[in-house]
């Protein structure tokens, strides 16, 4: 539900409650007060989550299960696609003059909070993280693939240069053998 005071400008239900009886107290209640708040009442198995801002009270009706991160995104959310759609007519809006356009993006919004796991930002960015975290592992283990090639590479390479060293005294020797063996031969 999305209200200016007491004036409920919209409203959308995807269940059969009586939940629109109780939004309607809190809106009562919450009417006392003029400055911006976020708040949570419990109601049988369900918790009701205002956010005030601005003179618009935003409502949304959630179980318990859905904790407070994912219900405030929601109504942080239809506030601004509220007011970004509706502007200065909410301040002379009727009452549920706006209901039959918006009901709909809050429905959308209902579906996409409760069933994309993208649409909570902390899960996001703890599959963000997690992504990040296994590319790191994957680098540090190539990493420590290639240390390894190095060293073998480095070891085959002081091999190397000690076997053509022998080979190169070795040769030199041959080579002297082989100048004397032919100077005693002329």
């Amino acid at each position: 539900m999305v209200a200016r005071g007491q004036v409920v400008l919209t409203e959308f239900s995807a269940t059969q409650t009586n939940a629109s009886t109780v939004a309607r107290q809190i809106l009562e209640k919450m009417s006392q007060g003029n400055n911006d708040s976020n708040s949570s009442f419990s109601h049988d198995r369900y918790i009701f989550h205002v956010k005030r801002a601005d003179g618009l009270t935003v409502l949304c009706m959630a179980d318990d299960a859905s904790g407070r991160r994912i219900p405030f995104a929601f109504l942080e959310d239809t506030q601004q696609r509220f007011v970004k759609t509706y502007g200065r007519a909410i301040q002379s809006a009727s009452p549920y003059a706006m209901n039959e356009e918006f009901s709909r993006v809050m429905s959308q919004q209902m579906d996409h909070f409760s069933t994309d796991p993208n649409a909570d930002r902390l899960n996001r960015l703890k599959g963000e993280m997690s992504q990040v975290r296994s590319v790191m592992i994957d680098n540090i283990e190539k990493v420590l693939e290639r240390s390894n090639r190095l060293e073998l590479l480095v070891e085959k390479t002081r091999s190397m240069q000690g076997n053509s060293l022998r080979f190169k005294t070795q040769s030199h020797r041959y080579k002297n053998t082989m100048r004397w063996s032919n100077c005693k031969i002329t």
